[in-house]
């Protein structure tokens, strides 16, 4: 738990959380890049929640708007050089909200899997974890430094070590859980409130890759797929507000 904790902060539904955003979050409205605007909108939900919430906040980011691994292989490159760029990608997009957050007045600080201590810490679990007591959002970047491995499963790897007790995806683009159906496709497709980790997997949920679901699961990490980009949900969730699908073990029966 943070040892800056102001008196007015209350206290949130889990001491400490994983936030995962996609790298097309960061993009805004455009195909790819990096929109300012969007990323101070997400850098403010996260310094307001730290401000709101007595809460250790981690994060783990994507580099989907500036490159994909997939996307190298797809066009005949090398599956894990192509993967290894995706890695720096996500470093971008770190530093972009790292420097965001700071100018919030947000102590912030950027730990990668891949080595390069001129711009980032390397990771390293017990001091990631020494900074968040100390109140510091912590970005994980570079993946898991290893080919093959999306972030989905850096999130869900990260989320364990650091003893988290949530992994929240924050998605965009108006998408705000699992719905039986693609609702932009099906006008009957419902929200889902709460899905077992079976039911993503033995169904093929869209909500993050099966490594990260069965690490999830293994350790018993519920994730919650959220609209990260509409205001006030991240301090509704710690709030214990139902937001989004709960991804969780089946409840047991009466």
């Amino acid at each position: 738990m943070s040892q800056d904790a102001a008196p007015q902060r209350r206290a949130a539904r889990w001491p400490r959380v994983l936030l995962k955003l996609s790298g097309e979050a960061f993009a805004g409205g455009a195909d790819s890049g990096i929109d300012g605007d969007t990323v101070r909108a997400i850098a403010s939900g996260i310094a307001e929640a730290r401000r709101a919430f007595d809460v250790d906040i981690a994060v783990v980011v994507g580099g989907g708007n500036l490159w994909r691994g997939t996307q190298g292989a797809g066009a005949g490159m090398d599956r894990a050089q192509a993967d290894y760029m995706g890695m720096l990608a996500t470093v971008m997009n770190a530093l972009a909200l790292q420097d965001t957050l700071e100018q919030l007045g947000q102590p912030t600080r950027v730990q990668t899997a891949v080595h390069m201590a001129q711009i980032a810490e390397s990771y390293i679990r017990r001091r990631a974890i020494r900074h968040l007591e100390k109140g510091r959002v912590v970005i994980f970047a570079g993946g898991t430094g290893n080919p093959f491995f999306t972030t989905d499963t850096t999130a869900a790897l990260r989320a364990a070590e650091v003893e988290a007790g949530v992994v929240l995806k924050g998605t965009h683009s108006g998408v705000d859980g699992i719905y039986t159906a693609d609702p932009g496709v099906d006008p009957h497709a419902t929200l889902l409130q709460r899905v077992s980790y079976l039911q993503v997997l033995n169904e093929g949920l869209d909500v993050m890759d099966a490594t990260a679901i069965t690490l999830c699961m293994d350790n018993r990490l519920p994730i919650v797929v959220f609209d990260l980009m509409q205001a006030g949900n991240l301090q509704s969730l710690l709030d214990g507000v139902h937001v989004g699908t709960l991804v969780a073990q089946e409840e047991s029966g009466p």
